[in-house]
C-alpha cells in the first residue's frame, strides 16, 4: 500500500510540474497584448523563445480590462499592453495583484496636421483636438507646451488640464475628444495630438508628426509600457525568458525598423 500511495504521489508531482502559471505545460507562455504594436513585437519574439525552448502564445485583445483579469485569473501567463501608471491604478482599483518584469517600449504623442500643415501656420482661434481622459489629455497639453503654444501653470505636470492653461497667445482652441477618433477628426481641426498606436493603427506617417514627445521627457519615464505577470510568477522560467527576448536587439532593431518614432524601445 505504502508503494502504491509513494508511486501515486510521484505521479500527482510530476503532472503538477508540467504545468505553468497560465494552466498550460511549463514549456509553453501565454501572453495577452493589443494588437498594435504589442502583438506585433510579440510575433517577432516567438523564434527566439522557440529557441530558449518555450513556445510563445499570443492572445489578442481589444481593451484594457481582460487582459489584466485574465493575469489575475491564471487564464493567461502575463499581459503586454500598458503603462505603469495604468496598471498601478488598475491593481488599486480592482484589488488586484499584478507586477512589472520588463519595460519595454515608449509610445510618444505626436502633433499631427490636419486643415494646418504647420505649427508656424497656426491662425488665431484654430482647434487643435486632444484625448479627453485626463492621463492623456496632460500628455498633450505638455508636448503642446513644449512646442511654445501655450503655457501651464507652473507644477501642472501630468495631471494639467485646460484650466491650468495660463497663456494661450493664438487663442487656441483646445477640443477634448475619445482618444481613438482623434485621427477621424484631421479634416475638422487644424491639428490633433495623437498617440502612437492610435497613428499606426489610422495608417498615419508617425516620422511626418509636426513634433513628438522627447523620450527624455517627464512622459516618456511614467508612460513607458511593460511585460506583466500575477505576483509569484516573476521567477517562473518561461517569463523570465520572454522578459529577456523583449529587451533584447532582435526586438529594438524590429522596433525601431518598423514603427520609427512611434514606438521606441526603452532599454
Amino acid at each position: 500500500m505504502k508503494k502504491i500511495i509513494a508511486l501515486a504521489l510521484s505521479a500527482l508531482l510530476l503532472a503538477g510540474s508540467l504545468v505553468s502559471c497560465g494552466g498550460s505545460d511549463s514549456n509553453t507562455i501565454k501572453v495577452a497584448a493589443t494588437s498594435t504594436p504589442h502583438a506585433e513585437v510579440l510575433e517577432v519574439c516567438k523564434a527566439a523563445m522557440e529557441e530558449k525552448g518555450f513556445k510563445l502564445e499570443i492572445m489578442v485583445v481589444d481593451d484594457y480590462v481582460t487582459p489584466n483579469n485574465a493575469t489575475e485569473s491564471g487564464d493567461v501567463d502575463a499581459n503586454y499592453f500598458q503603462h505603469q501608471l495604468y496598471l498601478d491604478s488598475f491593481n488599486a482599483e480592482n484589488g488586484t495583484h499584478l507586477v512589472t518584469v520588463a519595460n519595454v517600449h515608449y509610445e510618444p504623442y505626436g502633433i499631427y496636421a490636419g486643415t494646418c500643415s504647420s505649427l508656424d501656420g497656426l491662425k488665431n482661434g484654430d482647434a487643435i483636438a486632444v484625448p479627453n481622459d485626463p492621463t492623456n489629455e496632460a500628455r498633450a497639453l505638455q508636448l503642446l507646451a513644449a512646442q511654445g503654444l501655450i503655457t501651464l501653470k507652473e507644477g501642472a505636470g501630468l495631471t494639467a488640464t485646460k484650466n491650468d492653461i495660463v497663456d494661450n497667445p493664438k487663442n487656441l482652441d483646445i477640443k477634448e475628444m475619445e482618444a481613438a477618433l482623434l485621427p477621424d477628426q484631421l479634416d475638422e481641426v487644424a491639428m490633433a495630438v495623437i498617440n502612437g498606436n492610435y497613428a499606426l493603427a489610422a495608417g498615419l506617417d508617425v516620422n511626418k508628426a509636426l513634433a513628438i514627445e522627447s523620450t527624455e521627457s517627464e512622459a516618456a519615464l511614467t508612460y513607458v509600457n511593460v511585460l506583466v505577470v500575477k505576483e509569484g510568477n516573476e521567477n517562473n522560467a518561461a517569463v523570465k525568458a520572454l522578459a529577456e527576448v523583449m529587451t533584447s536587439d532582435i526586438v529594438k532593431e524590429y522596433m525601431q525598423n518598423t514603427y520609427g518614432t512611434a514606438v521606441v524601445p526603452m532599454f
